[in-house]
């Protein structure tokens, strides 16, 4: 980031509009002794752990995990210590997931609904007029550290690249930007031929007699060493990969490292460019330092330990420790993560296809394992938790107060029974949006309980402002969808906060309306996956640019689309006898839900193809269903819809009962999505076109940005006159809820 644009971040996160402020000279007066405030006691410490796609499914502590859960032993000793709240929603996907844990808002205030790509506007991004977790915790006196996957704001299509972090308010930051890990390097740095190697190393001869090997040379960007599989079994490519090298394999070493060997090539969990915030500024770590090399659980774990280790004690601190686990694409962790041994099970086969469901899987349980042990690192080395002969056990004297979540619901092919696979990540349902959520250590009344009453991750922000001892006002003032939950950890009688829970997705906002293209999958084609690449490692056929699987190319003579209904209109005119077998159901690009404590509603939006007109058509779908969070849950799954997929039509069907929970379920969710009105101008989402939305747009070009910002009012990609004049024009206008 040049230093013109450092201005502008110091500009922006006044959210003043940069005002000169010169100080009064009041007279010489004698001042009364100045009593000494009286002492208080420091607020507790808060480690956020955040668990990437991992979904209330997977976890045994939380009462489900399926036949064969991963062990976690580490989070289930914090539950010991905590809270489990077992009836919990966040949103369908990554990054709006986020922005309700770290800004306290629903979609439909941030413009962000689902996972953020390079080719999302600014508009769709996390503001730097937000009033960010740290930011909030800044009026207390916290200092605030991120940890790994960050995904709330650029690099691309921001003002401020790669500096976001701290513009939205961290004070340092070490990780990625980026929201998921590149795909797997099949030439385990350059050793062989593309798709060699699924996972990215070199496995065992057991395992691939063909490319495999037992022993070889591991070059890292500054020295060599001679590794053999191990007594774990460990195969010496993937305790290379795990140290940040490549395995030459079959060799040893020499004086200067093969011209093949790649460096600079990233590789999903142990390859990435690590970009790192400070005072000092940003520095972008190239993929040839060590500082990025390795598995990123441990990385993104003892980077925090070091921040945490590093505090004097005399202020209180928050550390978000944002695991890129269990996020595809999926890649064994290194043996040392697995005290169970379950690297044993797992196959060096890292594709996610129909004959792989079950590594699949057994891998997801193995990075979930994994990001559990590098907590459990974290805990001890930090003195949050002590290790004793009954096992791991929190600390209460480390005045620290552990949340442990998951962004969103999990991914489709690692769901665990009885949860549906095919209405995971990615949906309003069940399995898309229920996740852990557990709050352990310091001021809870009666640990290792549960609370079984509606939770929403928005109030993940309101419990960090009540921990630190803020107001309501204050809270409420930055995180207007943030119920709270300190009440819930000091009284275990507590009654319900909340009447109706509430999710969101959609498309976020591309220039001139555009979206992701088509990603085809067996149950679905989504504009979620940001690219081929990610299309691609997560078992989908990518059918937009650059399209080249044969399915497209050859059976549809087809590729490079915009939308997935013009997949099922190549579908329709290659094949049209057969196009209702043949067809890709439409993914939903605009959807919600809500519930209360029984039932639940859910509208769901998406463009198909209808072959009567040649043209693409809004399916729009209204469902009713019965949910509840039992051991064995009742879930909305395709055939429990109350509604029997006739919407509204069915009412009169319904009993009375029914019908009023659906009339006060429809009427609570107009009401919510009224509550943020369109407000063209209003830049700075304060609810009002005024002055200070024209002082931030001059900031931003006297800057000598041009581009995507949060005052390109158009959504052209530019910050421009044009924008400036739609913002002058509504100048005035105060932004009411309907």
């Amino acid at each position: 980031m040049n230093k013109v644009h450092l201005s502008l971040l110091l500009c922006l996160s006044l959210l003043a509009g940069c005002e000169d402020k010169m100080p009064n000279t009041p007279p010489v007066v004698e001042e009364p002794p100045i009593e000494e405030p009286p002492i208080t006691e420091q607020p507790p410490n808060i480690l956020f752990v955040i668990m990437d796609d991992v979904g209330i499914d997977q976890m045994e502590v939380m009462g489900y995990g399926g036949f064969n859960p991963p062990p976690t032993p580490t989070i289930e000793a914090i539950s010991k210590a905590g809270v489990r709240f077992r009836n919990t929603w966040s949103m369908p996907e990554c990054s709006p997931g986020r922005a309700a844990l770290l800004a306290g808002k629903y979609p439909l205030r941030t413009n962000m609904y689902q996972a953020l790509g390079p080719n999302d506007l600014a508009n769709s991004q996390l503001s730097p007029y937000a009033t960010t977790v740290p930011k909030l915790l800044q009026q207390a006196g916290y200092e605030s550290g991120l940890f790994g996957k960050f995904h709330l704001a650029g690099p691309e299509l921001n003002p401020f690249e790669y500096a976001t972090p701290q513009v939205l308010g961290w004070d340092y930051f070490y990780g990625w930007l980026g929201g998921l890990p590149a795909s797997i390097d099949t030439t385990a740095g350059g050793v062989a031929a593309v798709g060699t190697y699924q996972c990215g190393y070199v496995p065992t001869l057991a395992d691939d007699p063909v490319h495999g090997a037992d022993s070889g040379a591991c070059y890292t960007p500054s020295q060599c060493t001679e590794l053999a599989t191990n007594s774990q079994g460990e195969s010496a490519g993937l305790q290379c990969l795990s140290q940040g090298g490549v395995l030459v394999p079959q060799q040893a070493c020499t004086d200067t490292v093969p011209e093949f060997v790649v460096f600079d090539r990233e590789n999903a969990h142990y390859v990435s460019e690590l970009v790192i915030n400070d005072a000092s500024g940003v520095e972008r770590v190239p993929l040839t330092d060590m500082r990025g090399r390795g598995y990123r659980s441990v990385i993104e774990a003892e980077a925090a330990t070091t921040w945490i280790n590093q505090r004097d004690g005399n202020q209180p601190w928050m550390a978000t420790l944002s695991f890129s686990s269990a996020h595809t694409p999926l890649q064994p962790p290194p043996a040392a993560l697995l005290p169970s041994q379950s690297h044993f099970q797992l196959a060096p086969q890292c594709q996610i296809t129909d004959g792989n469901f079950i590594n699949s899987r057994r891998i997801s349980d193995a990075m979930i394992e994994g990001l559990d042990t590098a907590l459990a690192n974290l805990l001890i080395a930090t003195g949050i938790a002590t290790e004793g002969e009954s096992g791991l056990q929190y600390n209460p004297d480390s005045n620290t107060v552990v949340v442990i979540v998951g962004d969103n619901g999990s991914f489709g092919p690692t769901v665990k029974l009885p949860f549906d696979g095919a209405r995971a990540k990615g949906t309003a349902y069940q399995t898309g949006v229920w996740v852990p959520l557990i709050v352990g250590g310091a001021g809870i009344e009666q640990p290792d309980r549960a609370v079984e009453h509606l939770v929403n991750t928005t109030d993940v922000y309101g419990l960090f402002g009540e921990i630190a001892g803020l107001d309501a006002a204050t809270i409420a003032a930055g995180g207007p969808d943030s119920a709270g939950l300190l009440a819930y950890l000091e009284d275990p009688t507590q009654t319900s906060l909340r009447d109706y829970n509430f999710t969101q997705g959609g498309l976020n906002i591309q220039q001139d309306g555009g979206r992701n293209g088509p990603c085809a999958f067996a149950a679905q084609c989504s504009h979620t996956p940001v690219s081929k690449g990610v299309c691609e490692d997560n078992g989908g056929v990518w059918w937009g640019v650059g399209a080249d699987n044969p399915v497209v190319t050859e059976t549809y003579q087809s590729g490079e689309l915009e939308q997935c209904w013009q997949v099922n209109r190549d579908i329709y005119a290659a094949d049209p006898d057969n196009y209702s077998t043949n067809k890709i159901p439409a993914g939903w690009t605009n959807y919600q839900a809500i519930r209360n404590d029984d039932f639940k509603l859910v509208q769901n939006h998406a463009l198909d193809f209808d072959p009567s007109s040649g043209n693409p058509v809004d399916i729009f779908s209204i469902e009713l269903y019965q949910v509840n969070q039992r051991n064995m849950p009742t879930l909305d799954t395709q055939d429990s819809d109350l509604l029997m997929g006739q919407g509204e039509a069915a009412l009169e069907q319904l009993s009375t009962e029914l019908q009023q929970q659906y009339a006060d379920l429809n009427a609570a969710l107009a009401a919510i999505m009224a509550s943020q009105p369109a407000c063209i101008g209003d830049g700075n989402d304060d609810g009002v076109v005024d002055q200070l939305d024209i002082d931030n747009y001059q900031a931003i070009v006297a800057a000598g940005w041009q581009g995507s910002s949060w005052y390109d009012v158009n959504f052209d990609a530019q910050t421009n006159e044009l924008d400036l004049q739609l913002i002058e024009a509504a100048v005035g206008t105060v932004c009411d809820a309907q």
